[in-house]
């Protein structure tokens, strides 16, 4: 029989006692259970996501990789950077569900190692659990707005499955569409089609 090392110490996650930047949020790297944002200098912690929401954006990320233009490319998960705040100020990072966005965005963050930017994300999209209905529909969709990306797609769960896509009206923020349930279809930022019964079949 051979002998497994013991586990050693687990690190301590610890956050300073102070509004965080950027730059020092993202020095903290990342947690052991669930993963964190960065609201006004604030951690947020982030429950572990139920396995319908992980079903849906499973599913989703195959249906968007197949009808993206060349420039662009889903990604799950990631961090960005909303530039809500001047530099060395207490700011603001979310980590959406899926995001769309420049590849050359993804390059940039390959050579300097930091977050994505709003300014390279042409969608970003969250699918609703039972506990972010109010943060997905209010607060994301304001910062969103704030933040200047161009689309925000709320994709909902409960039954049937629904799609409100949103876009910048200028001065307004975002202009909210109907709920598409079925079949979403629309030509911007680019052609797409997402069989949403699809998602959690």
């Amino acid at each position: 029989m051979i002998a497994l090392p013991k586990p050693g110490p687990t690190r301590r996650w610890e956050i300073p006692d102070h509004l965080l930047t950027i730059e020092e949020y993202a020095a903290l790297g990342e947690t052991d259970t669930g993963f964190t944002e960065l609201v006004e200098g604030r951690v947020v912690m982030s429950p572990s996501p139920i396995p319908d929401h992980n079903i849906v954006l499973f599913e989703l990320g195959p249906q968007l990789a197949g009808q993206l233009p060349s420039h662009l490319r889903a990604l799950p998960e990631t961090d960005v950077n909303l530039g809500l705040a001047p530099a060395g100020s207490p700011g603001f990072s979310r980590r959406p569900d899926m995001l769309i966005v420049e590849r050359a965005g993804i390059e940039r963050v390959r050579q300097d190692r930091s977050m994505l930017r709003a300014e390279e994300v042409a969608v970003v999209i969250e699918i609703v659990s039972p506990g972010s209905k109010r943060t997905d529909y209010r607060v994301k969709h304001d910062e969103y707005a704030d933040a200047g990306i161009p689309h925000y797609w709320i994709i909902d769960m409960s039954d049937p499955i629904s799609l409100v896509a949103c876009h910048q009206a200028g001065e307004f923020g975002y202009l909210d569409a109907t709920a598409v349930t079925g079949t979403f279809a629309t030509d911007v930022p680019f052609p797409v089609k997402i069989d949403l019964n699809a998602l959690l079949d």
